[in-house]
C-alpha cells in the first residue's frame, strides 16, 4: 500500500523560485572579473536567469542539450547554473586549470553546443576554438561596456539577455531523474570521466547541505563559497544557500590571502568553504594583520585532507574548522567531520584528532569499508578496507561510457583506503595508489605528511613511494617551504625522528620551491613520482 502523498517532480528551478518568492531582498554580492563588485536581489538574479534561458532557447538550445560554462564564481555564472539547468539542459561546467588537450577531450566528449566564458579565457578559447566539434556559440559573460576583442565570433551576455522577457517559463514537465549538470573528474591517468548529475540528486544534496549539521546556513548567514563553481558545482553551496535564504559573496578570480580578508572583512562573511591551499594563504595574511575578518567565524575545508597543524592554526584564532570529504562522483559531500555534544568533554589534543578525520556519513549516505572481495568490514577503527559509499547523489555510471564505478555487489569505490571506528568516524588511512609498501609493511603517505606539515617553515608536503632495490618501495618527502623561517632537510628530518617510529621515516627529504598542484588544489603526484623514480636506485 503506497502513502497517499502528492507526486511533485524535483526540479533545480523549484530552488529558483522559492528563493525569489521566500527571500526575494537577498543579496548576492559578486566581486566581477572586471574588478568592480555588484549586488543583486534574488528577485533580479530569478529575472536574469530567465531571461538567459529564454535567450539560449532562441539560439536554438534544446532539451538535454549540453551548455558549457568556464567561469569564476560570480553573479553570471550563478544565472547560468540556474537558467541552464532550469530550462531542461544540461550546465556543463569545466575547469580552465585542465590542460588544452583535456580542455577539447570534454567539449568534444560533451558535445557542448554553447560555450558561456568569463574574458579571462578569451585567449584560453582562442587556442581551443579550432578543435571544438560542437560549439556554435560563445558568450562571454561580461556587461555590455567591457566586451572584450575576441578573434573569433563571440556574443555578449548582457546584450544577448537584453532583448529577453523576464517571463520564461520554466518547463514542468521535466523528470527529476533527467540531467542537470555535467562535471568531469580530474584523473591523474586517462581521459577525464564526465559524471552526470539529475535534478533530483541536485536538489536533495543542496537540502542536506544546509542541514545544521552540515554547512548550517540559515537567512542570517553570509556564505562565501572559494571553491570554484567549477569544481564539483562548487560543493551544491549555490543551490543549498538559495534554498536557505542565506546571502552568497562571491569572490571572482581573486582567491589571494589579502584579496579575500578585504571581501570577507567587507561583507561581514561568517562562513567560508574551500580547500586547504586557500586557507593557508588567509592564514598567512590574517597573521600578517593580526586579527582575523570581522565576523568570520567557521569554514569548511575538503579537496585534499587539511594537516592538524591547519586546524589547529585555525582553531587557535577562535574560527571553527571542519572538515569535508567526499569525490566528483558524489556530488561531492559524502562525510563531515564535526564533534559530537557528548565528546564536548574530551580533551583538546582529542578533539583536534576527530577534527582531523573525515567524519561520519551525512544523512542520504551510506559509508562501508570492503576487503578485496567486496565484504563489508567491521566498524572498530582497526579493520582497513576500501571506502565505499551508496546513496541518491552518487555516481551509478560515468556519461558516455560504458566504464562503471561500482563494485560486484553495487557500492561506489572512492579509491580510498579508510577505517570507521564504532562512532561513525571515518580516517582515511591514504589514497589506494598512494600508500607505500616498505618490506610488506604499510606506509600511509598521509601520516607522514600530517607530521612534516607540524614542522616550523613547512608550507606543504607530499610523501611518494619510490622504488627501493631493498625494500621494493620507500618514501621520501618533497616539501615546499614556508616563506619566512622556511624549514630545511636536516629541520623536517630531526623533527619526524621524534614523531615517527623509524621504519616509517622517508629515505630522503627533497625541498622544491613550489610542489605541482592539479586542477582542483591537490598535489600531483604522479608528477611527483615520475620525476622521483630513480631517487632511491642507487640505495644500498
Amino acid at each position: 500500500m503506497h502513502g497517499l502523498m502528492m507526486h511533485d517532480q524535483l526540479l533545480v528551478s523549484d530552488i529558483l523560485e522559492h528563493a525569489a518568492a521566500v527571500f526575494p531582498r537577498q543579496e548576492v554580492v559578486s566581486r566581477s572579473t572586471e574588478g568592480p563588485m555588484t549586488r543583486l536581489s534574488i528577485a533580479a538574479l530569478r529575472d536574469r536567469s530567465a531571461q538567459l534561458a529564454a535567450a539560449l532557447a532562441r539560439l536554438g538550445v534544446r532539451r538535454h542539450d549540453r551548455v558549457g560554462t568556464i567561469a569564476w564564481n560570480n553573479q553570471r555564472h550563478l544565472e547560468a547554473y540556474y537558467a541552464i539547468s532550469g530550462m531542461g539542459t544540461v550546465c556543463h561546467v569545466m575547469n580552465p586549470r585542465y590542460s588544452p588537450e583535456q580542455l577539447v577531450y570534454i567539449m568534444n566528449h560533451a558535445e557542448d553546443r554553447v560555450l558561456l566564458i568569463d574574458a579571462t579565457f578569451v585567449p584560453l578559447i582562442a587556442a581551443l576554438k579550432p578543435h571544438l566539434k560542437s560549439v556554435e556559440h560563445v558568450v562571454v559573460m561580461a556587461p555590455s561596456d567591457a566586451q572584450p576583442e575576441t578573434p573569433f565570433e563571440a556574443l555578449n551576455y548582457d546584450d544577448l539577455i537584453a532583448a529577453e522577457p523576464a517571463d520564461f517559463a520554466w518547463p514542468s514537465d521535466l523528470d527529476e531523474r533527467d540531467a542537470a549538470g555535467l562535471c568531469y573528474t580530474s584523473g591523474t591517468t586517462g581521459n577525464p570521466k564526465g559524471v552526470l548529475y539529475s535534478h533530483r540528486s541536485t536538489v536533495l544534496h543542496g537540502m542536506m547541505a544546509a542541514l545544521p549539521s552540515v554547512c548550517g546556513v540559515d537567512e542570517s548567514t553570509v556564505i562565501l563559497p572559494v571553491v570554484p563553481m567549477f569544481h564539483v558545482m562548487a560543493w551544491g553551496i549555490p543551490y543549498a544557500a538559495l534554498i536557505a535564504g542565506a546571502k552568497l559573496v562571491m569572490p571572482g578570480p581573486r582567491l589571494d590571502g589579502a584579496s579575500l580578508f578585504e571581501l570577507m572583512d567587507a561583507e561581514k562573511v561568517d562562513m567560508a568553504a574551500g580547500v586547504p591551499t586557500i586557507w593557508l594563504g588567509l592564514l598567512g595574511e590574517m597573521h600578517k594583520r593580526g586579527r582575523t575578518p570581522e565576523g568570520f567565524a567557521r569554514t569548511l575545508v575538503g579537496g585534499s585532507a587539511p594537516a592538524p597543524s591547519l586546524i589547529k592554526a585555525y582553531e587557535d584564532m577562535g574560527i571553527a574548522f571542519q572538515q569535508g570529504w567526499g569525490m566528483t562522483e558524489m556530488s561531492p559531500v559524502g562525510s563531515i567531520s564535526k564533534i559530537p555534544p557528548q565528546m564536548a568533554g574530551e580533551s583538546d589534543a582529542r578533539k583536534l584528532e576527530l577534527k582531523a578525520k573525515q567524519g561520519r556519513q551525512v544523512f542520504g549516505v551510506k559509508l562501508e569499508i570492503l576487503d578485496d572481495d567486496d565484504r563489508l568490514l567491521p566498524h572498530d577503527g582497526e579493520a582497513r578496507g576500501r571506502l565505499c559509499a551508496k546513496g541518491p547523489w552518487i555516481a551509478s555510471a560515468y556519461f558516455g561510457t560504458d566504464k562503471s564505478p561500482l563494485t560486484s555487489n553495487g557500492w561506489l569505490d572512492t579509491g580510498d583506503v579508510a577505517t570507521i571506528d564504532a562512532d561513525g568516524f571515518v580516517t582515511i588511512v591514504d589514497r589506494a595508489k598512494d600508500l607505500v609498501k616498505s618490506g610488506g609493511e604499510w606506509i600511509s603517505s598521509i601520516d607522514v605528511e600530517n607530521e612534516a606539515m607540524a614542522c616550523a617553515g613547512v608550507a606543504m608536503a607530499a610523501v611518494i613511494g619510490v622504488p627501493h632495490p631493498k625494500w621494493d618501495e620507500r618514501p621520501i618527502i618533497i616539501i615546499q617551504p614556508a616563506a619566512e623561517d622556511p624549514a630545511d632537510k636536516d629541520r623536517v628530518m630531526a623533527h619526524l625522528a621524534g614523531k615517527l617510529p623509524k621504519w616509517m621515516l622517508p629515505d630522503d627529504v627533497i625541498v622544491t620551491e613550489a610542489l605541482p598542484l592539479g586542477a582542483t588544489g591537490k598535489v600531483q603526484k604522479n608528477v611527483l613520482r615520475d620525476a622521483h623514480r630513480d631517487h632511491l636506485s642507487g640505495a644500498a
